[in-house]
């Protein structure tokens, strides 16, 4: 071989690797584009406004709730994540495993945790009906997810969507 072949050899190989580099590099910026960010859990719903009278009644707590929602194929500890309104009232997960692609709602009130529902053990009501919002961060203080609500907004039925915001720290 003369040296000529094996510099030509070398250049197409280099070409081709570069090539490769270059396209791998645009595919995920293509995909993202396309695909909008969903997080592992979101606050899926958010019942902020307890049918009824608000009474510090154990069953009007348990009917203010916020539901979270597993959007993996795996299971995910949520032990030491928190849910937190917007005066600092924290609720921390303790050894709580969400199911794949499963629900739990964290009710106000008091009541046994089981595999759907969590209990906040509460005396009062949390969720404030005219303006929060809820945050949910994972055990090293990441927001993971938020949602927010003001009067302004006309929300029919039983269930309240608010503003949504995914990840980071600001609203």
């Amino acid at each position: 071989m003369t040296v000529s072949t094996v510099s030509a050899r070398r250049l197409a190989a280099a070409s081709l690797a570069a090539a490769a580099l270059v396209g791998a590099a645009a595919l995920p910026a293509t995909a993202a584009d396309r695909t909008p960010h969903r997080p592992q859990v979101e606050i899926s719903d958010v019942q902020y406004d307890a049918p009824g009278e608000d009474r510090r009644r154990n069953r009007s707590l348990n009917k203010e709730w916020v539901e979270l929602k597993n959007n993996t194929r795996h299971t995910i500890n949520l032990r030491g994540w928190t849910l937190t309104d917007s005066e600092g009232d924290r609720y921390t997960f303790r050894n709580y495993r969400l199911a794949p692609r499963d629900t739990v709602r964290v009710h106000t009130g008091e009541g046994r945790d089981t595999r759907g529902a969590v209990y906040q053990d509460r005396n009062r009501h949390v969720w404030d009906n005219r303006k929060d919002t809820a945050t949910l961060r994972d055990d090293h203080g990441r927001v993971i997810d938020r949602e927010s609500w003001n009067e302004r907004r006309d929300h029919g039925g039983d269930r309240h969507h608010g503003d949504r915001h995914h990840g980071g720290d600001r609203h």
